[in-house]
């Protein structure tokens, strides 16, 4: 049979025209629609998104890569301060832990809170890691990037997604948030933690959106709220869009007491 017999292919499994830009908005769409009868097929109600830097260890691992440094002459100053910082991970693996226990006593009908991160390593890993240790469902948002990829063993994998497009993702830790619990991490923490506080303050999220920065020595040391109040750029008021503590006991009870007042529509925490 010659090619000019063939029969033509149809549009939706031309591959050419997929990946091509005229085919961006079907892309775009995609990472909407498949993400969307996931998580209806599977009963996720809402979440509670976890974010924090990909580069902390946890313990274990920041502590035998201090006794490498010392034993051979390596970074002793940079290995000391990732062991410091591994005590996020710890932190982010008990809170993720604690939540799903409680989460799990909810209505049985429908998963509700949760727990959701970007998929990676660091503070990602540990909170699905939490999660997985207390039997729970919990979603992974992983997104593309020239790096070499990461296999989160802890997210649950029917509710393992990877996107192509950083606005998608973004979405969909906003769109099924109902608490947000940011460690310590760079660019990309900073970016959705700022996105998150604009929809806040501009009331463009009008649903209620109890947000946690965990760590207050690290966020006092790299977001100034006080010097914005001083320079007129954000409102006295902004400040309160968060909740800071050190406590995996405090964020829980907060949490929860949030949780339980704002979603549940309870008078108090379901402790």
């Amino acid at each position: 049979m010659t090619e000019r017999q063939r029969h033509p292919v149809k549009a939706y499994r031309n591959q050419a025209f997929l990946n091509s830009r005229d085919a961006r908005a079907l892309r775009i769409l995609s990472e909407y629609l498949e993400p969307k009868s996931r998580f209806e097929r599977h009963r996720v109600d809402d979440t509670i998104v976890f974010m924090g830097s990909a580069r902390v260890l946890p313990r274990e691992q920041a502590e035998a890569a201090l006794r490498k440094a010392e034993d051979g002459g390596g970074d002793v100053e940079g290995a000391r301060m990732a062991l410091a910082m591994s005590g996020y991970y710890e932190a982010a693996r008990e809170l993720a832990f604690r939540l799903t226990q409680w989460s799990k006593e909810l209505d049985p009908k429908t998963r509700r809170f949760v727990v959701c991160t970007g998929g990676g390593p660091g503070i990602m890993e540990a909170a699905n890691r939490g999660a997985a240790e207390a039997r729970g469902m919990n979603v992974g948002l992983t997104i593309s990037i020239p790096r070499k990829e990461f296999d989160n063993p802890f997210v649950t994998r029917e509710l393992a997604f990877h996107f192509h497009y950083f606005f998608m993702r973004k979405f969909w830790f906003a769109y099924l948030a109902k608490a947000v619990i940011v460690f310590p991490g760079g660019f990309g923490t900073l970016d959705e933690l700022f996105e998150l506080l604009t929809l806040v303050q501009t009331h463009k999220m009008t649903k209620s959106l109890p947000i946690v920065l965990f760590g207050t020595e690290y966020w006092r040391q790299v977001i100034d709220f006080d010097a914005l109040v001083r320079h007129g750029t954000i409102h006295a008021a902004d400040v309160e869009l968060v909740h800071r503590t050190d406590s995996v006991e405090d964020a829980y009870e907060w949490i929860v007491l949030q949780l339980a007042e704002r979603a549940l529509g309870q008078p108090g925490p379901m402790l």
